[in-house]
């Protein structure tokens, strides 16, 4: 009798490894109904989240952008942490809070949420995470009926935020994660349920047992483009309903337009640059100021982005108390980035318009990638900027920006982050700054700055908080470790006919129940 269970154990998980398809969705895959097209630029490989695993990289974006996956907590308008599948939390001591969980949801495999299933879903998130462990030290976790009490290795003021991140989307490890890399599905508790997912394309169905409420729509196709002009034509003849990421020139074209909409949101998505500290070219402090002070940021948000980016001194917009107001870094002033130049010995010899010594021209390596359509705008207005100061640009423009990133083969690497998702401070410097930080390819490395974000870890109090993340800042910026060029004022487009698509802070929650197609 036990070989036949088994057998039949097997049997079952053999069919789900192979559809790869939860439960809610069999019986909706060829049901008909009212269909959402969206079209977005953020959604790839190169940006690392393709596919719906949470617990890889960065696709936890996917899965919460598109209606597949919740978190334990969210965040309103205002970026406050507010319950989700959480109802209820308490610190019980410094390294212990305590979670109630919402009752009646269930994953869209059939399985009910209930604090087991929360315990193995961030227990594999520890186990295979980049970036969770570090932020979140959770030392272990106990689960008991509908609680699971969190006990982590040292003080952890943000863990509640951090429960908040895309990769805390809660899955069921009893389902797994079916397929690889790009191609990932997982069973959540959202509003959609995936049935196929490749690195290019996700179709949904909708969950007919969501615990939220009706969710509206019954299909969302969500289309990735790497090209603007191709996601502008496909909004235009209507191939799509719905954009993210839409060209920044082509706003004017639906700003006005009775048959278009667009909902817009500041955020604190930053385009940065990173210095690469293992560059002997870099590791003179006068040239790198000289290329920070050779960006017209103002120039750049004014004229490239067209008014829909907002010039940036630190990592955060002035919406926070401890944004740009808060700090103070390098302006544009070509003439004193040329000073600086000529104090470390780069004078133009030879009359071509580029700063040399020891006649070899001043040429930096400016890597970036394509699937923000403002990195390569951005590279080519610096690369026309910096010329003017003596600083040949070579910009290396890929998909593959990844693998050049961790091989140091940059002087330069710039990206975009939204710095603040978590609606705290600390994600950015334990993310991106920190001696050991997942995303620090310039290594860059600085004990103040260590000890500072160390601190600001083990801090409870907001306006300490606050304190530390402005002198993490201020650091980084006398370091000249870092510069910011841009904070992003996002839109979403869709035609007049679509509602619930609305912008959010932080980037996250694009597709939910409320898309509604009249």
């Amino acid at each position: 009798m036990k070989k036949k269970i088994l057998a039949a154990v097997l049997a079952a998980a053999m069919v789900m490894s192979m559809t790869g398809v939860p439960a809610a969705a069999k019986s909706k895959e060829k049901s008909e109904g009212t269909t959402f097209v969206y079209g977005t630029t953020g959604y790839s490989e190169e940006m690392g989240d393709a596919g719906l695993n949470p617990h890889d990289n960065y696709s936890g974006w996917s899965c919460l952008r598109y209606g597949v996956g919740e978190t334990l907590f969210k965040y309103n308008d205002n970026m406050e942490v507010e319950p989700w599948l959480a109802t209820d939390y308490e610190f019980t001591d410094d390294n212990t809070v305590k979670i109630t969980l919402r009752d009646g949801v269930k994953f869209s495999s059939g399985r009910t949420m209930d604090g087991e299933a929360v315990k193995e879903c961030l227990e594999d998130l520890i186990a295979n995470h980049d970036r969770a462990p570090y932020d979140m030290k959770i030392d272990k976790i106990e689960a008991d009926g509908m609680t699971v009490t969190i006990h982590t290795s040292e003080p952890c003021p943000a863990l509640i935020h951090y429960l908040g991140d895309p990769y805390g989307a809660i899955i069921d490890m009893d389902y797994g994660v079916q397929g690889e890399g790009g191609s990932a599905n997982v069973a959540g508790t959202g509003p959609y349920v995936a049935t196929e997912v490749s690195p290019t394309e996700i179709k949904l169905v909708k969950n007919e047992d969501y615990w939220g409420g009706d969710v509206k729509v019954d299909n969302v196709i969500v289309k990735s483009f790497s090209d603007g002009s191709a996601l502008t034509a496909a909004l235009q003849t209507g191939d799509i309903q719905g954009t993210y990421g839409l060209q920044y020139d082509n706003y004017a074209l639906f700003d006005g337009n009775p048959d278009y909409q667009i909902s817009s949101v500041a955020t604190s998505r930053c385009f940065f640059g990173q210095f690469n500290m293992k560059s002997e070219l870099m590791q003179d402090q006068n040239v790198r100021k000289a290329i920070e002070m050779g960006i017209d940021k103002d120039g750049f948000c004014s004229v490239i982005m067209e008014g829909r980016g907002v010039p940036a001194v630190g990592a955060f917009p002035s919406s926070f108390s401890y944004g740009n107001d808060a700090v103070k870094a390098p302006s544009y002033d070509p003439e004193e980035a040329k000073k600086l130049l000529e104090e470390s010995g780069w004078t133009d010899t030879d009359g071509d318009g580029y700063a040399d010594k020891d006649g070899k021209k001043l040429s930096i390596t400016w890597l970036t990638y394509p699937t923000r359509l403002e990195q390569p705008k951005l590279a080519e207005y610096a690369q026309s900027t910096l010329k003017d100061i003596g600083i040949e640009v070579d910009v290396n423009n890929t998909a593959d920006h990844a693998t050049y990133a961790k091989n140091g083969e940059f002087d330069v690497y710039v990206s975009s982050l939204t710095t603040a998702p978590t609606g705290d401070p600390e994600y950015f410097f334990t993310s991106t700054v920190i001696s050991d930080a997942a995303k620090n390819y310039g290594k860059y490395s600085n004990s103040d700055v260590d000890d500072i974000v160390a601190k600001l870890h083990e801090t409870f109090d907001t306006d300490e908080r606050g304190k530390l993340a402005v002198e993490a800042q201020q650091t980084i910026l006398d370091d000249d470790a870092y510069f910011f060029v841009s904070h992003l004022n996002m839109g979403l487009v869709s035609k007049s006919n679509v509602s619930g698509l609305t912008a959010h802070p932080c980037d996250y929650y694009e597709i939910t129940a409320d898309l509604e197609v009249k």
